[in-house]
C-alpha cells in the first residue's frame, strides 16, 4: 500500500524532540524522504537514524531559524540532499526564553509556574525578543523560504505551522508566548492568501498539553498535569503523535481544498473555552 508522502520531501524545523520529531518519523512512515532542521545537530542526527532504522531516507542540518543566512542554508541543504522541497512543518519554537530543549525525564525540580519573572512587569525586553524572534519570526523566515524554493519548482507544496492553543487566550506569565503563537495563526492566514497563486497551502495546527520536551518540566509537576487533564475534556495529555497525525493531513493530498486554516489536536480545551 502506498504511503501518502510517497515520493515528497518533507523538511521539519525543530525536528530533533518532541512534536518536531514526531512529525519527522510521522512522515517518513508515509514514505516522505524527510530534512531534520534543529539547533541541536547530534539529537537531529539521532532522529535519522531513527529514520533509517525504519527503512525510510532523512538527513539533517543545524539551523537556527531566527537568522535568515541560517534558514536559507537550510532550504539550499534539503535541495541538495533530495533535490526539491514539497512540504514544511515549521515546529522550531521556545516556551520562554530560557527554554532549552532537553529530555523529559532531565527537567524534574525545574518548575517554572511560579517564577514571577515570567510576568510582564518583571520581564526583560530581551527575553521577549527571544521569544518573538524564534517562535513568530522564526516561522516568517521559515515559510518564506521555503515557499521560494517550491514556487520555484512550479509544482506547488505544503506549509504547515505549529500553532498553540495559546494563540486564542490569555495565560499568566506567557504573554510573548501567547503573542507569538498568535501572529503564527495571523502569519499562516496572511500567507494562505499570497501563496495561493503558487499552489502552496499553508495551515496551522494549534496543540493542546502535550508531552514533549517543551513542557517537560511541568510534565513532571503533578499538580500541573492533574490540572491541565481536569481543563481537557477527553482527560489525557497528548502524545506528539496526535499533533504529527494533524501535520499529516494538512500536507498531503487528503487536505487539497485547506488552506488558511488552523486545527486545534487539544483533547476539546478549547471546545470547553469556548463554551
Amino acid at each position: 500500500m502506498a504511503g501518502r508522502m510517497d515520493g515528497r520531501v518533507a523538511l521539519v524545523t525543530g525536528g530533533a524532540s518532541g512534536i518536531g520529531r514526531g512529525c519527522c518519523l510521522r512522515f517518513a512512515e508515509e514514505g516522505a524522504a524527510v530534512m531534520v532542521a534543529d539547533v541541536n545537530g547530534e539529537r537531529a542526527e539521532a532522529v535519522v537514524g531513527e529514520i533509517i532504522a525504519l527503512g525510510g531516507r532523512a538527513d539533517s542540518v543545524v539551523v537556527d531559524t531566527s537568522s535568515a543566512e541560517s534558514v536559507d542554508a537550510m532550504v539550499t541543504a534539503t535541495v541538495s540532499a533530495f533535490g526539491k522541497v514539497d512540504a514544511c512543518v515549521a515546529a522550531a519554537g521556545i516556551s520562554h526564553a530560557g527554554y532549552v530543549s532537553r529530555e523529559i525525564e532531565d527537567q524534574r525540580g525545574q518548575d517554572r509556574m511560579d517564577r514571577d519573572d515570567m510576568l510582564m512587569l518583571d520581564k526583560s525586553i530581551e527575553s521577549w525578543r527571544r521569544v518573538l524572534d524564534v517562535n513568530l519570526t522564526g516561522v516568517m523566515l521559515t515559510d518564506t523560504a521555503v515557499a521560494r524554493q517550491i514556487a520555484k519548482q512550479g509544482d506547488g507544496g505544503t506549509i504547515v505551522n505549529i500553532a498553540s492553543v495559546a494563540a486564542m487566550t490569555a495565560l499568566t506569565g506567557s504573554a510573548d508566548y501567547c503573542v507569538s503563537k498568535a501572529g503564527v495563526w495571523m502569519l499562516t492566514k496572511c500567507l494562505s492568501l499570497e501563496l495561493a497563486r503558487h499552489k502552496i497551502r499553508v495551515n496551522a495546527v494549534g496543540p493542546g498539553y502535550i508531552k514533549t520536551s517543551m513542557s517537560g518540566a511541568a510534565v513532571s509537576y503533578d499538580k500541573w498535569v492533574s490540572a491541565r487533564v481536569r481543563e481537557t475534556p477527553l482527560r489525557r495529555l497528548g502524545e506528539p503523535v496526535d499533533i504529527a497525525n494533524a501535520c499529516l493531513f494538512l500536507s498531503n493530498d487528503e487536505s487539497s481544498f485547506v488552506t488558511g486554516e488552523i486545527i486545534f489536536p487539544d483533547g476539546g480545551v478549547t471546545a470547553a473555552w469556548r463554551a
